[in-house]
């Protein structure tokens, strides 16, 4: 019988490149997200699209029934009115259906930092995410804690536009791990597409080096035209307003805030098993020149 993998989160930065990597393989897909436009063009390449919400036990574990192996994550919500209670509801949706569907591995997506309680913002939700995944009778689970995302930047691009900084409440002078998505839905495929795993690990995912949003920031600026790109610490006020501006709700600029003061700090930094650390390839510089360049540029 061939391999079936069910991913949620299909559309997104890493889900859709190991979805689209598994089926190239040949391997039995089955694509979960929320909006069945953005599926649409996996479902044009023979996969199998499933669209539904992360609170649906039903649905999950109906995507999820005959799977070999599942990848899990909690698809972000920044307009949730309480993200604490939303990554909550999500993690144990995830596992009910897990548990009902009888799947027995796992590659489930968190973070740095996740080994941290409390705050660290919306990773303080990731760490009762990988507990509650690691109370379902019989899953094993390959928790990957993947690094500050380059893609992160996309965001600013705007800002960059508009006013020709990059700016956020966190310290640019303090160095913060930084991996490419496109790394961390390489090595989530080889797992998913050899689910020969019998327990639960937990694996950190880094890039070739930490920068500093400051030097980041010149990074990206030298691959866009604009060497001398500077980056602006905004006080906490100054920055919860602007994402309010933005569209996210209260609960999540607060989080995003909270999250960005940990990295500031070197909570985040410090709490990292580096022995079980898996080193992704693709460095800053490559990712503004391929990735973020022409973002900008369009």
């Amino acid at each position: 019988m061939p391999l079936v993998v069910t991913i949620v989160g299909a559309t997104g930065h890493v889900g859709r490149p190991i979805a689209e990597a598994l089926a190239s393989r040949g391997i039995g897909v089955r694509a979960v997200a929320r909006q069945p436009d953005r599926l649409r063009p996996l479902g044009e390449r023979g996969v199998d699209v499933r669209a539904g919400q992360i609170d649906d036990v039903d649905f999950l574990a109906e995507a999820f029934r005959g799977a070999d192996v599942a990848f899990v994550m909690i698809p972000p919500n920044y307009q949730a009115p309480d993200q604490r209670a939303y990554q909550r509801r999500a993690a144990q949706s995830l596992a009910h259906a897990l548990k009902r569907a009888g799947v027995r591995r796992a590659v489930a997506m968190s973070s740095i930092g996740a080994d941290l309680p409390e705050g660290t913002g919306p990773i303080a939700g990731l760490h009762v995410f990988e507990q509650i995944l690691q109370g379902v009778p019989g899953l094993a689970t390959v928790i990957l804690r993947p690094a500050y995302f380059m893609e992160n930047f996309l965001a600013s691009i705007p800002l960059m536009k508009q006013a020709g900084i990059n700016g956020s409440s966190a310290r640019g002078d303090v160095a913060v791990p930084m991996v490419a998505t496109r790394d961390i839905a390489l090595v989530a495929t080889e797992f998913l597409a050899q689910p020969i795993f019998e327990r639960t690990s937990v694996r950190p995912l880094l890039g070739p080096e930490a920068h500093t949003l400051q030097g980041a920031t010149s990074i990206l600026g030298a691959a866009i035209g604009k060497p001398d790109l500077k980056y602006v610490q905004f006080s906490d006020a100054v920055f919860g307003t602007a994402l309010l501006q933005a569209g996210v709700s209260a609960s999540a600029a607060d989080d995003v805030v909270e999250m960005n003061r940990a990295l500031s700090d070197g909570r985040i930094e410090r709490s990292q098993d580096r022995e079980a650390s898996i080193m992704a390839p693709t460095t800053l510089e490559q990712f503004a020149r391929e990735i973020f360049a022409p973002a900008y540029g369009a």
